[in-house]
């Protein structure tokens, strides 16, 4: 008998929260499968997935075993990477969650329960028109049974079980309460994401592990009549009939009749008085886009509001948002070219059978005329920027798949990230931007990318970049590589060489037009008349007595003379010390310099 939960405090909760994490994941593809309200785009399982990613993440940044603190990390983390409609909703259930427990260390199955039930509340206050038959019904309903069921319950775990069971016949009911979903013969998919989720929660409290959670169609909770998806839940990668009924339900719908076209979603950091004479009102800014678009969540905290919105015109929305503050987390999907791929999908998978039933009365050939045989996708693929042909070649020669021209002077868009990504077939990315200017581009078309896992290492120099990939493993997980990438980026110390295009002084540093300057991590530390000059003082102050290898990368303007001089210079300042050379080919910067 494993361990009995009478209350749960930070430490529990995590662990639960990891656990319901882990079993939607697993189930993401799923849950997109049974994706057709209010849009069939078949992303919920995504967004719920990616949104409770983030919420993790940034619970494991601020771990506590106080249960406030730990559902309110878990909620700003769910907040900042809150995907679609259900990822919005998702984020709203664990706000109220957190609110309600703010003041408590561990809680008890009553205030659990009344936990749950102020979530509900605060989803359906974030929701301009709330739909029954959704995630806010199933999440209600299994609310208000744990609320009936905790006066009596002998511990959390015998209340998750009753929410798990309460929630999942909820759950068989949506078809009865959301017509679409009848129609095409599915229950909601925000509802079995959020059952993931809750089945995950059990799963710690009985003590068992994710792996004990395999899906049995007949304990699924599928409606008798929708013997469909029983077979869709049992194995969504075959045909459902001989008949070869389409997989997904997407499927089944039409593209032209999704009404807004673009899930428009960013977050507004809010600047007091941006625009004079218009104080931020959560409600009248609500009321304000609701004549844009429908799907509609505001979500005011603090001093950010998040807003998702499935809109035809976006940047009319954002123009109105603009004027109270500044826009991040920007991602704008078209819905309409994500309905016409699963249907392709559907071609390409039965090309036993020409059409597609996307009405009652109306057959199409959603893909005709198209070659959608593909190779399959490689396992990762990486990107770089850098300027220089030798670095380039270098980037290469490592494993490097796409290089984007660029560097300090010239910055690479969030679209040439995005091109770069969907021209390498890998289902997961790697991205060194190798400048700090660059990063955040970088990171904004990772945001912009649903179809692939896009991973953005914050390498902001030339040597960072080359010691991330150089620590990469081929056969580890994505979250591995991130790691150790990441920490071979602290191992390396950067440094630069230019020329100084006008007169300033920097950091208590004088410098004179036409002059070199010497660069360390980003820090102007030397300014000399030479190169040379330069060279040494910057090198002088970045080796150390722990110094092994110092690497040079060559640029276009260097001389041999000077390089030879610079190599004679560090043998001589630190004997032993191994000096490797490149020819970069960079311009602008005569030398670049990586310390191990």
């Amino acid at each position: 008998m494993g361990k009995r939960f009478n209350t749960i405090n930070g430490k529990d909760f995590m662990a639960m929260a990891i656990a319901g994490a882990e079993h939607l994941n697993r189930n993401v593809e799923r849950v997109n499968g049974l994706n057709v309200f209010p849009v069939p785009d078949g992303d919920t399982g995504t967004n719920m997935s990616l949104t409770i990613n983030s919420g993790i993440a940034e619970l494991k940044r601020r771990p506590s075993s106080h249960i406030g603190q730990a559902a309110e990390a878990l909620s700003k983390g769910l907040l900042m990477g809150a995907r679609g409609n259900s990822g919005v909703i998702l984020s709203q259930l664990f706000r109220g969650f957190s609110k309600y427990v703010h003041d408590f260390e561990e809680i008890n199955p009553v205030q659990f329960a009344h936990a749950l039930q102020n979530g509900v509340e605060t989803a359906y206050k974030a929701v301009v028109k709330p739909v029954e038959g959704t995630v806010l019904t199933v999440s209600k309903d299994a609310a208000k049974s744990a609320i009936a069921f905790s006066k009596h319950a002998e511990g959390i775990q015998d209340l998750m079980a009753e929410v798990v069971e309460k929630g999942r016949e909820s759950l068989n009911r949506t078809p009865d309460l959301l017509p679409v979903l009848k129609q095409v013969g599915v229950v909601d998919a925000g509802g079995e994401g959020l059952m993931c989720v809750y089945e995950g929660f059990l799963a710690v409290l009985k003590g068992q592990t994710v792996d004990s959670l395999l899906v049995d169609a007949e304990d699924v909770g599928v409606p008798e009549s929708l013997d469909v998806m029983k077979e869709v839940i049992k194995n969504p990668a075959q045909t459902m009939n001989p008949g070869h009924e389409p997989r997904r339900a997407q499927a089944h719908m039409a593209t032209e009749d999704i009404e807004f076209g673009y899930c428009t979603e960013f977050l507004v950091k809010l600047v007091p008085d941006k625009t004079k004479g218009m104080a931020f009102n959560e409600d009248q800014f609500r009321s304000k886009l609701s004549e844009h678009g429908d799907s509609l969540l505001v979500v005011a905290d603090d001093d950010l509001v998040k807003v998702h919105i499935h809109a035809e015109y976006p940047g009319e929305v954002m123009t109105i948002a603009q004027k109270f503050g500044d826009l991040i987390g920007i991602k704008i999907e078209n819905m309409r070219e994500q309905h016409l791929h699963i249907l392709q999908e559907e071609a390409s998978e039965y090309d036993a059978y020409e059409k597609h039933a996307v009405r009652e009365e109306e057959v199409t050939t959603p893909a005709a005329g198209l070659d959608l045989a593909t190779e399959p996708n490689k396992p990762f693929g990486i990107i770089a920027v850098a300027m220089g042909e030798g670095i380039t070649e270098i980037f290469t020669s490592v494993g490097v798949d796409h290089v984007i021209s660029g560097g300090q002077t010239m910055n690479p868009s969030t679209e040439d990230f995005v091109k770069a990504i969907a021209d390498i077939p890998a289902d997961s990315i790697y991205i060194l931007p190798n400048n700090s200017n660059i990063v955040m581009a970088a990171k904004q078309a990772a945001d912009l990318v649903d179809d692939k896992k896009v991973y953005v290492i914050p390498t902001k120099t030339i040597p960072q970049g080359m010691a991330a990939i150089l620590a990469f493993q081929e056969k580890a997980e994505p979250q591995v590589n991130v790691n150790v990438m990441t920490q071979a980026i602290s191992n390396v110390r950067s440094g630069s060489v230019t020329y100084a295009v006008r007169d300033t002084s920097i950091d208590g540093v004088d410098i004179k037009e036409n002059d070199f300057i010497g660069i360390e991590d980003g820090e102007i530390v030397v300014s000399e008349p030479t190169a040379l000059d330069a060279s040494k003082g910057l090198l002088s102050r970045m080796m150390d007595e722990g110094t092994e290898i110092v690497t040079i990368l060559i640029g276009e303007d260097a001389s041999e003379e000077e390089t030879d001089t610079l190599v004679a210079y560090i043998q001589e300042m630190r004997p032993g010390v191994e000096v490797e050379l490149y020819p970069g080919g960079q311009p602008i910067y005569l030398y670049l310099f990586s310390v191990e």
